[in-house]
């Protein structure tokens, strides 16, 4: 069982150091980091946490206001707080936060937070999504992403195309190109179905993105899209008279 984990705190050093004393947990996977509320939020939405590790003062909303936030939520993750003010000890601890550290964080007592998260999350496993929380994520059409270290969210407008590769599936924006842990059938069903047409078994592309129709020879079809290299996006022979059918020609 992995723990999907989010950092959220403004000082690149303190997420830093963060993510280095979490590594030793194998069970741990740091799937996103935030440098403030409004980041935070839009990440778990977008994914299923387990664990929030929340610094406290933040600009903006802080770390506090946040975590009433984030318990209003039907299911939400775990929290711990991780920060250099002890004076809010008191009211953290009011929105059932599982621990409350501060920094520099002693790897003993983190130990011990760990095993607190490990028998809360033994007791209480996550249930799989209700159906409202894929139509949820549909409209909120945000596609999260592994780049650099960080969590990226592409918002489904500016996804030109979608294509698998071997065992991998990217994601191809106007001058970026993402790997991301889902498949094309996932995302298919995560994505509008009004802007994206499954034109090939390998193949998904935002339809407002094609900017011109080439014909082949052997009945196919090619999309050439708005992208930085002109990308053309193959049509199978079957779903080209969809496409044909669709645009009227």
């Amino acid at each position: 069982m992995f723990l999907k984990t989010l950092i959220v705190d403004d000082e690149y050093p303190a997420r830093n150091e963060l993510r280095f004393l979490l590594e030793k947990y194998d069970y741990v996977q740091i799937v996103g980091e935030a440098t403030n509320a409004r980041e935070a939020m839009l990440l778990i939405h977008a994914l299923d946490y387990s664990i929030v590790f929340l610094d406290i003062a933040m600009p903006g909303l802080s770390g506090l206001e946040l975590s009433k936030t984030i318990a209003e939520m039907n299911r939400h993750p775990l929290i711990v707080f991780v920060t250099a003010h002890e004076e809010y000890a008191i009211e953290a601890f009011g929105v059932n936060a599982v621990d409350y550290l501060l920094k520099p964080v002693d790897t003993r007592r983190l130990d011990k937070t760990m095993a607190k998260v490990l028998q809360l999350t033994q007791a209480n496993p996550p249930v799989k999504p209700a159906e409202p929380t894929e139509e949820k994520r549909k409209s909120i059409g945000l596609i999260p992403v592994e780049h650099k270290g960080k969590t990226i969210l592409v918002d489904e407008k500016n996804i030109v195309y979608l294509f698998a590769s071997n065992d991998y599936t990217f994601i191809k924006t106007n001058k970026e190109k993402y790997l991301t842990r889902f498949t094309l059938k996932d995302l298919e069903k995560r994505l509008n179905p009004n802007l994206f047409f499954r034109c090939h078994r390998s193949y998904l592309v935002n339809i407002k993105k094609a900017k011109e129709v080439v014909p082949m020879v052997n009945g196919t079809l090619v999309l050439v899209v708005d992208d930085n290299e002109k990308s053309e996006v193959p049509v199978s022979r079957s779903q080209s008279k969809t496409i044909r059918s669709l645009l009227g020609m």
